[in-house]
């Protein structure tokens, strides 16, 4: 991990994608027609968002990923530009439309995410190793999961000896899985991805903390994963922390894991503790959602208060007696 002093830098490996994001009322039923509230067009894909959550929390961001030869690419990457974000390591694919995810959320908050992926805007290996230099000098490097199995293990291999490697989610090739647990620093999963993580579908939030322990025991520095759908655990060495949904108006839900997982990479850059940097995360994920869209719109000094609020509220982080895992972790 980089010493605090010094300007930080993270590089992202995943999605580039344009964003619609529909606001209505109420989803019409079949065959009826309903207005839009409200509309937004925006640069998003899970790649991007986490990019641009990691500039906001004051560092150096760039996104490898891939966008198509279309106006869509040529916009979502202008507004890439404008906001900062590194995009030279962006492929033009030929040929290949730019990703479109159509996010249509009603008023209660209720979102559904259509998403056309093609294939040709998913990242090689040799996508990964034309960046190569840019991700081996980064200090942090994120992984999304999501992306094919030889672009991740290629983005593995790149990252520099020191970086801080990040990986979210949970890739379905077992041999993928291990690698990333034995070799990533912090790992990220929400509830569908830590049954895949571990083989079983943890109930509750004791069986998550066991099963966060057993997964930072092959090799993560620390451990995030979901309990159900209102709570997350963080795990280190020595201790954890349950962390409830904090208070917030919700919006969309779009984007609040890539926040999670931008601060959590943040907050360690920063040089805080893994307990502070669990409580960034859980204050960027309730920040995000109080826009419409997966485009973070938080800066850290509104991270930071909101993160010291909410943990001087809750209770200290369980640890167990000098330090060392409960039984059977």
């Amino acid at each position: 991990m980089t010493a605090p002093g010094r300007s930080r830098s993270a590089v992202v490996l995943g999605q580039v994608a344009r964003d619609l994001v529909l606001a209505v009322d109420a989803l019409p039923d079949g065959g009826a027609s309903t207005a839009v509230r409200d509309r937004r067009e925006l640069l998003g894909g899970k790649g991007a968002n986490q990019a641009l959550a990691c500039l906001r929390l004051g560092l150096g961001a760039a996104v490898v990923g891939v966008v198509g030869d279309d106006g869509a690419g040529r916009d979502v990457l202008a507004q890439a530009r404008a906001d900062g974000i590194d995009v030279d390591g962006v492929v033009r694919r030929d040929g290949s439309p730019t990703a479109l995810l159509t996010d249509v959320v009603e008023a209660d908050g209720t979102r559904r995410l259509l998403e056309d992926v093609p294939a040709g805007t998913l990242l090689t290996a040799a996508d990964v190793r034309a960046s190569s230099a840019r991700i081996g000098s980064a200090d942090a490097v994120l992984l999304q999961l999501q992306q094919p199995r030889a672009a991740v293990l290629e983005g593995l291999r790149v990252a520099g000896a020191g970086a801080l490697v990040v990986a979210d989610g949970a890739p379905p090739d077992d041999d993928v899985r291990d690698e990333l647990v034995a070799h990533a620093h912090v790992l990220r999963a929400d509830a569908a991805e830590t049954a895949a993580l571990v083989g079983r579908d943890p109930v509750g939030v004791e069986e998550t903390v066991e099963a966060a322990h057993q997964l930072r025991s092959r090799g993560p520095v620390l451990v995030a994963l979901a309990a159900g759908q209102e709570e997350n655990v963080v795990v280190w060495d020595g201790g954890h922390v349950v962390m409830p949904l904090l208070d917030g108006d919700v919006v969309d839900p779009t984007g609040a894991g890539d926040a999670f997982t931008a601060a959590l990479a943040a907050g360690l850059l920063h040089g805080r503790t893994p307990e502070e940097a669990a409580w960034w995360a859980s204050a960027a994920a309730v920040l995000a959602v109080g826009t419409l869209g997966g485009r973070p719109e938080f800066d850290l000094a509104t991270v930071r208060e909101r993160a010291d609020r909410a943990r001087t509220g809750a209770a200290s982080p369980r640890q167990a007696p000098n330090g060392k895992r409960p039984a059977g972790s």
